[in-house]
């Protein structure tokens, strides 16, 4: 059977969308296929995943791309944040055509797009550039209708309950 490439968003207000994504990555890597994580935003922080990721060799692999969470909208702000999603879309489309990789995460480029780091067309072209054979999945909340009408499978996760409701900070092994 011919492996047909998937185009995959995982969006929504709910917690997971990364998550699920490096899950199934994992599936992924465990089946053989050759895993790249590429986020957009995260930055600089030493989350729990990188440091999992780590251990799994040369066929799973996190790149940090981002200057982290992006806290203003006046340009001085933004612009270190657009340099690197530009730098992010580039690697994007290099590693996606390269041959080297079966499966791909665009970790929270449709947050990149809702801040105005990238547009909508940066990801439409990134889109028709993928290698039918090749699993791309793109995370973040708000993704545009025209990424979600591109797309193979969409997942909206949605927040019933979270702890932040209740006072309760960020954990670790939980949030990062």
């Amino acid at each position: 059977m011919e492996k047909q490439g998937l185009v995959i968003v995982h969006t929504g207000n709910g917690k997971g969308k990364t998550t699920a994504a490096l899950g199934m990555g994992l599936r992924a890597w465990g089946n053989g296929f050759r895993v790249l994580v590429l986020q957009f935003i995260k930055g600089g922080w030493k989350y729990g995943e990188l440091q999992a990721i780590g251990r799994l060799g040369p066929d799973f692999i996190i790149r940090q791309m981002g200057e982290g969470f992006v806290k203003g909208s006046n340009d001085d702000a933004m612009a270190p944040h657009k340099a690197a999603a530009k730098e992010a879309l580039a690697a994007a489309r290099q590693e996606m055509t390269s041959g080297n990789w079966d499966y791909i995460v665009l970790d929270e480029i449709n947050y990149a797009v809702h801040f105005g780091l990238i547009s909508v067309d940066d990801v439409l072209n990134l889109l028709s550039v993928k290698p039918p054979q090749l699993h791309l999945v793109l995370t973040g909340r708000n993704a545009a209708a025209a990424v979600i009408e591109k797309a193979d499978l969409v997942t909206e996760m949605k927040e019933v309950k979270h702890p932040f409701q209740q006072g309760v900070k960020a954990q670790q092994g939980i949030e990062y």
